[in-house]
């Protein structure tokens, strides 16, 4: 059997990742130039940095399965010194440790995957497995590792733990991992997606998965004290929310969530030593239906609004329903804080900036779609009990928060409650062996 070995290919995919990419590196570069300013590891970070980008740059671009592995490896590898650059340091070496071990089970996930689909289709070039017919047990086998291998890079449930102990990272290495390396799991899948179109009992998994590691990361961030903990497990839940898109075939709309979730969490992290002196504001949960019901009025128009820039028109139910429902939750969320305020011209406001944020969710989304209408990235499919059930536990897992009220003691909780409390802060906590409990590990070694 004759094998083919075509290295690269360069299509709409491509470029809006190198562009995603290379804009991230040269502004983490940036900060990352007078942040380490003296540091005696300065050198060395910036060895490993232009190293993993140009791994990056690589992976996006491969078309040959040998070269996948290799950049998607070595991508990995300098993510793991740019976490450890400080290897005197007990708690950052364990980090590292953590981290390769996950990386690594992923990686042979995926080797597993491309051996299998090479072997089945006599090639090595990614877009010609993409183009021929998939039936056989053997792909179906193939595409299940390849799902095992994004949720270990994206950090869903239960692989999670090397993200939530990642935090003994240099400030530009995490918002180079949250920006770049954790969302490879959502490049992989839509890289791969014409493997899983036709095949609704995968894709109905995998948005399960990210669902449950959706909701199960957001529960985590509530509960965290710890300001970078509580971006570890914002990332967490985002990852699972990207990885549920891919799941309602929506694989555009996880790119445009890969793009913007990593724009925004490269900026938290570059900001966060500034996170403590920020103002809070008090939003006086929980609230009244009355104030429910207005609110939701903003929220269906927002929903509005998105499906018809995103999609033109929805004429039929299908798995778009659920990210239009999730836009609707989130206007509703949006304007809330707004028509709470005594103003009389708080509905004024509330439109204004619900019209605003649907727009432009809506554009990006839709923006993304027209980019890569040419892949054929975009294959909703009908809804099933299952997708149902997932809605059912947004809805009310968001109500739940809305309509809660923070008791001044925590004794004052029913004693279930009280237990899945402590089981969310538990949960969010990192591996033992990288949290650093007394001043002289900082210099151990």
């Amino acid at each position: 059997m004759d094998i083919q070995f075509d290295l690269f290919y360069i299509d709409r995919l491509s470029v809006f990742m190198l562009i995603l990419i290379n804009y991230v590196f040269l502004f983490v570069g940036s900060f990352a130039k007078t942040y380490l300013a003296g540091d005696a590891s300065y050198r060395p970070f910036f060895r490993y940095f232009p190293v993993l980008v140009i791994s990056l740059n690589i992976l996006v671009i491969s078309d040959n399965v040998l070269l996948f592995l290799v950049a998607w490896g070595m991508s990995n590898i300098f993510l793991g010194l740019l976490m450890g650059y400080r290897s005197q340091w007990t708690a950052a070496r364990a980090s590292v440790i953590l981290a390769y071990k996950t990386f690594a089970v992923g990686w042979f996930f995926l080797a597993g995957a491309f051996v299998l689909l090479s072997w089945n289709t006599g090639t090595m070039s990614i877009q010609k497995l993409l183009t021929l017919p998939h039936l056989s047990t053997v792909t179906i086998f193939a595409m299940v590792l390849i799902f095992c291998t994004a949720m270990t890079q994206s950090a869903l449930w239960p692989f999670h733990k090397w993200l939530t102990s990642s935090l003994n990272s240099p400030t530009p290495a995490s918002a180079m991992m949250h920006a770049g390396l954790v969302n490879g799991g959502g490049f992989l899948l839509a890289r791969m997606a014409p493997l899983y179109v036709g095949h609704d009992s995968i894709l109905t998994v995998m948005f399960v998965v990210g669902l449950v590691t959706a909701v199960v990361g957001t529960l985590w961030k509530l509960v965290q004290s710890d300001y970078k903990r509580m971006l570890a497990c914002s990332t967490m839940g985002q990852m699972g929310f990207m990885i549920a898109q891919c799941g309602l075939g929506l694989f555009p709309a996880a790119v445009a969530h890969l793009c913007w979730h990593g724009l925004y969490k490269a900026y938290m992290f570059l900001g966060s030593g500034s996170a403590p002196q920020e103002k809070r504001y008090d939003l006086h949960y929980p609230i009244t239906l009355r104030e429910l019901g207005y609110a939701s009025l903003f929220g269906l128009w927002g929903g509005f609004l998105f499906t018809l820039i995103a999609y033109g028109n929805l004429d039929k139910l299908d798995t778009r329903l659920i990210l239009i429902c999730v836009a609707m939750m989130a206007g509703t969320q949006l304007v809330l804080p707004i028509i709470r305020q005594p103003a009389s011209a708080s509905w004024i406001r509330g439109f204004v900036v619900v019209s605003f944020f649907a727009c432009l969710y809506g554009l990006s989304v839709g923006g993304v779609e027209l980019i890569l209408e040419p892949l054929d990235l975009s294959q909703p499919y009908d809804l099933n009990v299952l997708h149902w059930v997932g809605l059912a536990v947004l809805c009310f897992s968001w109500l739940g928060l809305l309509f809660h009220k923070s008791p001044v003691n925590l004794s004052t909780y029913p004693k279930i409650l009280q237990k899945l409390y402590v089981m969310a802060l538990n949960g969010g906590q990192p591996h033992k062996s990288t949290i650093t409990t007394h001043k002289k590990d900082y210099t151990d070694r």
